[in-house]
């Protein structure tokens, strides 16, 4: 995902600062994955989040919260803020970003500034979706943000070359939607999400 901000496009495509933290985040409707530059994946955890009914208070993110799936007393529940790619629930998923951050920015010195946070999105994804999902990573604590489609980020993590005039075929499958691509030329020629 990183390797895909080094391409520069026809809109002017801005870099990625290399004097803060550079976070990528590929919100899945069943997994989150979180990774950090030149570390790579540090966090693969579910997209759930228990919250106290009534209240926007969180108890437990991810691992802690699935393993408190059917075993709640009646005011807590266990959601899932991400439905097919999209953000369901802004607080929700607002404290499970500041969540994820907190853990993948450990070092003092790089909180100090924002990070720059690329995240992935579905290719078929609104105008007013992708509005939300910077909204939210805006408001988590994320500095500049980069949103870049599914099928563009699993062809550079398969190391298929994005840059070159031939096409490519692209299946992503995720738990709630499955984004098929052609690309060519370092952008999608055609797509559809189903979900």
């Amino acid at each position: 995902i990183f390797l895909y901000t080094c391409f520069t496009k026809a809109e002017g495509r801005k870099k990625v600062s290399f004097f803060k933290q550079n976070v990528a985040i590929d919100l899945g409707t069943s997994t989150i994955l979180v990774g950090v530059e030149n570390k790579g994946v540090i966090i693969k955890a579910p997209s759930m989040v228990a919250v106290k009914n009534g209240t926007n208070k969180v108890l437990a993110v991810g691992d802690e919260a699935r393993r408190m799936l059917g075993r709640t007393p009646g005011d807590v529940s266990i959601v899932r803020p991400i439905q097919n790619g999209v953000i369901s629930s802004y607080t929700t998923t607002k404290r499970m970003l500041e969540y994820y951050l907190d853990r993948a920015i450990r070092n003092p010195l790089k909180r100090l500034s924002k990070p720059d946070v690329i995240i992935c999105i579905p290719s078929k994804t609104t105008g007013v979706e992708k509005r939300a999902v910077e909204k939210t990573a805006r408001d988590a604590g994320a500095g500049r943000i980069f949103l870049v489609e599914e099928p563009l980020a699993a062809a550079v993590g398969a190391g298929i070359d994005i840059s070159r005039p031939s096409g490519n075929l692209i299946v992503d499958v995720g738990g709630g939607t499955t984004d098929i691509a052609v690309i060519s030329y370092e952008g999608i020629v055609s797509s559809r999400s189903v979900k």
